[in-house]
């Protein structure tokens, strides 16, 4: 089954996506997608008769350029970094060790959550100085989640899977560490794919923890990576649930997130261009690659084994912001 919301109010208009992402339909009696996830086991049998009532036929053309991030704005929006090999990588090229810790504790942060970006919306910044970068990852979204729940337990927690471009502003993030309060100015608002999808819509993609399919990103139409998002991930979205709900609950609608995507193999690429500039340091000495510049654009999708893509595209251009 997949889930939409297209543009219009605070948290735009619910409507099932046809399996190959052509044609949509309202869902009486659920307006949106987060009264959906409050109330999920009455709901989601009403969200399945409308989805297969839409692949009988009907419905209207779905349009990605209208949809909404799936949850416009979410009570809970944490952010994990599940792919340790990636975040080895950030150390190395600094010269630190990394703690073994890193290897049995998950690292997270607690995001903005109040005003996501649509997946075609424009990432607006006033100053290309930030280090602005894309970040392509994975997520999960919860129905309630009771406090100190088990991975097994987490599990049956997990409702939809989507994709996510965490925008990072690469060069505000020392400064704002160095604190010792964590991402505030340097995590702006992300953005999520078109549609959301629940765990069986994957197939035997999804392995009750996380997708085993290549996220693939493109930067101003050449391709820039294709890892796996189901190789190397240290931290499963149960474990990540887990931990982020060890001394609280997590309200129906949280977003749990995988972290930039990393693979041991670098030959597939990278999901940001932080990962690439390391690799660039740790093989020359420098870094090569400039962070995104006003006027780039970066294309995120998920293609399942048949070549369709799964969640639509995010696909965002890098724009020069204009207070009001």
């Amino acid at each position: 089954m997949k889930l939409a919301s297209l543009k219009g109010g605070r948290d735009g208009r619910l409507v099932v996506v046809s399996r190959d992402l052509q044609r949509c339909a309202p869902v009486e009696g659920l307006a949106t997608l987060q009264a959906a996830l409050d109330d999920w086991a009455a709901a989601e049998p009403r969200l399945r008769r409308a989805a297969e009532a839409l692949e009988a036929g009907g419905g209207q053309p779905f349009d990605q350029a209208a949809a909404a991030s799936p949850l416009p704005r979410a009570f809970q929006w944490v952010d994990g970094s599940a792919y340790v090999n990636h975040v080895e990588l950030v150390r190395k090229a600094r010269g630190a060790e990394m703690p073994p810790s890193f290897w049995t504790d998950p690292l997270m942060y607690q995001g903005g959550s109040d005003s996501f970006l649509a997946p075609r919306d424009p990432i607006e910044m006033a100053d290309e100085a930030y280090g602005i970068d894309f970040e392509a990852e994975v997520a999960v979204v919860t129905d309630d989640v009771p406090m100190g729940v088990t991975p097994e337990q987490a599990a049956r927690h997990i409702r939809l899977v989507m994709l996510v471009n965490d925008v990072s502003l690469r060069n505000l993030i020392p400064a704002e560490l160095a604190k010792g309060f964590g991402f505030f100015q340097s995590k702006p608002s992300s953005a999520f794919s078109p549609v959301a999808v629940t765990p069986d819509a994957l197939g035997d993609a999804w392995d009750g923890g996380k997708v085993n399919l290549p996220l693939v990103v493109h930067l101003n139409g050449d391709l820039f990576g294709r890892p796996n998002a189901g190789v190397d991930m240290t931290f499963d979205f149960p474990k990540l649930i887990s931990h982020a709900a060890k001394t609280r609950p997590l309200a129906a609608g949280s977003i749990v997130g995988s972290g930039t995507v990393s693979n041991y193999d670098r030959s597939l690429g990278s999901c940001c261009l932080a990962e690439r500039r390391m690799l660039e340091m740790v093989e020359h000495g420098e870094a090569r690659t400039p962070f995104m510049k006003f006027g780039d654009r970066v294309r995120i999708e998920m293609f399942d084994r048949m070549g369709g893509s799964i969640f639509g595209v995010i696909e965002q251009q890098v724009v020069k912001y204009e207070a009001p």
